[in-house]
């Protein structure tokens, strides 16, 4: 994939592919590999790519930025628009979500809710199609079941899941550009269907075989393997007619109106993504202890993320950069909130800044009233397998806590709460890790500098890591009240130090003998997800996807035990075992025809087993990790 390049529809990149004939189809691997690392010539909004002496491909996005239509991409070559350079290019560039708002609503900020299917007349009209107007209330009536998905959603859910587990049996390897076509096509047609979480998994999975096949620094397999398992959870249950209205999703999470609020500042974050992208999310809560947040987040990188702390927060007088607001407040009347709390900077949004509140006063102290295990139950409540976007924006919801930090451990900082109106009773013990390690970033430095101050007492604002046991990621840290083993932080910071950006000098600590001494035998938390033997099962439901349907089936051939069958067993997870034999053995099940011939078996019954085991796996897996926040005597 090349960044330079306009980002293309799913439709576009499918029909392209779908226009070669077999044998070029063969041969747009390759293409694709040699016209990504070709120059990109740029021309306004219109770029330009060489293929080789006799061919250029012009691409010319629409206002939005981006390729939607089959007739913005035209290469100069005689076999045109049906030819290989076309279909290579558009296969080089990234994949476009299925569809993005109007440049004029995107400059307004987006202030309207979309409506699935849109069905925007049917919210402001009544049932017979008329405006709703005030009248006497109706008696309540009985709520209805929700609706069951249409034959034409059935059926774009199973052409979908059709083309999901032809990926999974093939695995990354042989996941090229036709079987990623397929996918995109099933994905188009998910969302003509109104499928609009289906095809957003669809499209996650696609840039993740993307980033694996063109093995990216920011690619992880585990993110794949759960995106593919979402989209094979969905679009099964689809198929067999589940009502669940989560299931079929939102086309697109438009802003509502939110009145007047008062945010406080708490924190900012830099962000660097994987795909070019920098900038900062700074974090506010209200005074009823609602989240929310203002984001700058540009194509830019990590250059962009380092000074983004002083660009001018959107909703704002203009002279407030978000170092300011993480230490300052906003007074905002009309505005306008999506659903995970984003605040809008709409034609019709005004805000005044107001000042701060410090961690210790108001609904910031509140962050640090509740003892760390029941806030993290509440973030981890939510299933990671039926509602995966809930389960992930719960757990992205930042934790407030007073820890004393008691040492290191390998490259962990390990630290020890202190429990509120409790501070010299132990509370758990838990795992500090940096939330970026990007060199251009200080949280690796100040985490460093932390570790070196064994005793140091502190208040953190961080997220934790739901797929890692007892471990918190800091955004943010403050003195303890009421201490002298605490940090000192200057009055320019206004209380508390953002990691990501400011950097922790020794100045800013105690003198070492203000600090208590710590106990040196540190005994380590344990951590069930490294202990027990899941990491087998996990092992199979990973090589599943990396190698495809013969990698899970050659330690069976092979006569091995990878698959550790008999330790799960004896382990207890019995459940585990029953289902790594069934995978091996679905994996390597063969059929012949009367002539004695291999016949090609269907991805269906393997892909089958292999959603229940890694629906299996997720499941047991954040069960561990929920265990690991709890105090050592609770009976949770």
């Amino acid at each position: 994939m090349n960044p330079e390049l306009p980002p293309v529809a799913p439709d576009v990149v499918a029909a392209a592919a779908e226009s070669l004939t077999s044998r070029l189809r063969k041969r747009l691997d390759a293409a694709i590999e040699v016209y990504a690392a070709a120059p990109v010539t740029t021309d306004g909004a219109t770029r330009r790519v060489r293929c080789g002496e006799d061919a250029e491909v012009t691409l010319v996005p629409g206002a939005s930025g981006t390729v939607r239509d089959a007739g913005q991409v035209r290469c100069s070559c005689l076999l045109a628009p049906r030819c290989l350079h076309r279909a290579a290019v558009l296969g080089a560039c990234p994949v476009a979500d299925g569809a993005e708002p109007e440049p004029a609503a995107a400059a307004a900020g987006a202030e309207s809710a979309t409506v699935p299917d849109g069905r925007a007349d049917a919210v402001a009209a009544g049932p017979t199609g008329a405006p709703l107007t005030a009248g006497p209330a109706s008696p309540p009536t009985e709520p209805s079941e929700p609706a069951k998905p249409g034959t034409a959603q059935v059926a774009a859910a199973a052409g979908l899941w059709s083309a999901a587990a032809a990926v999974l049996a093939a695995g990354i390897p042989a996941a090229g550009a036709v079987p990623q076509a397929e996918l995109l096509r099933a994905a188009h047609t998910a969302r003509l269907a109104g499928l609009y979480r289906a095809e957003a998994a669809a499209l996650r999975v696609v840039r993740g075989l993307r980033g694996a096949r063109a093995r990216h620094d920011g690619h992880r397999l585990a993110d794949l393997v759960a995106n593919l398992r979402d989209l094979l959870l969905t679009t099964g249950l689809l198929v067999a007619a589940d009502p669940d209205p989560a299931l079929v999703g939102v086309a697109r999470r438009g802003y509502r109106p939110g009145g007047s609020l008062r945010v406080h500042g708490v924190c900012s974050e830099p962000v660097v993504s994987a795909t070019g992208y920098g900038g900062v999310v700074t974090h506010l809560v209200s005074d009823d202890g609602r989240w929310f947040s203002v984001a700058d987040v540009k194509p830019g990188g990590p250059t962009r993320a380092r000074g983004a702390a002083t660009a001018t927060v959107a909703p704002g007088s203009g002279n407030l950069n978000h170092a300011q607001l993480a230490r300052g407040g906003l007074l905002i009347s009309g505005a306008t909130l999506s659903p995970d709390g984003r605040l809008g900077s709409g034609k019709g949004v005004r805000a005044t800044p107001v000042p701060g509140l410090s961690w210790t006063s108001g609904p910031l102290a509140a962050l640090f009233a509740r003892p760390l295990s029941e806030a993290v139950t509440d973030r981890l409540a939510a299933s990671a397998t039926s509602d995966p976007d809930g389960a992930d924006q719960a757990a992205r919801t930042l934790i407030g806590c007073d820890l004393v930090l008691v040492g290191t451990a390998g490259d962990q900082l390990i630290a020890r709460e202190l429990p509120a109106g409790r501070p010299d009773t132990g509370g758990i013990l838990i795992r500090l890790t940096p939330p970026n390690s990007h060199p251009d970033l200080t949280y690796v430095s100040n985490v460093r500098r932390l570790a070196s101050r064994p005793g140091l007492r502190l208040r953190v604002i961080g997220r934790l890591d739901p797929d890692r046991a007892a471990t918190l990621r800091p955004l943010a840290v403050a003195p303890v009240p009421d201490g002298e083993a605490t940090l000192r932080l200057p009055a320019a910071w206004r209380g508390h130090a953002d990691l990501g950006y400011d950097r922790l000098e020794g100045v800013h600590f105690p003198p070492p003998g203000a600090l208590p001494p710590m106990d040196g035998s540190l005994q380590l938390p344990p951590d069930p997800l490294v202990d027990a033997p899941l990491w087998r099962l996990r092992r199979m439901v990973e090589a599943a996807v990396s190698g495809g349907r013969r990698a899970v089936a050659e330690p069976v051939r092979a006569n091995s035990r990878a698959g550790g069958e008999p330790v799960l067993r004896h382990s207890g997870f019995r459940t585990a075992a029953d289902l790594a034999i069934s995978l091996t053995a679905e994996a390597d099940r063969r059929t012949r025809d009367v002539f004695g011939r291999t016949r090609e078996v269907d991805p269906d019954r393997y892909a089958r087993v292999w959603l229940a085991t890694a629906v299996y796996l997720a499941g047991t897996e954040r069960a561990l990790v929920r265990a690991t926040w709890q105090p050592p005597n609770s009976t949770t």
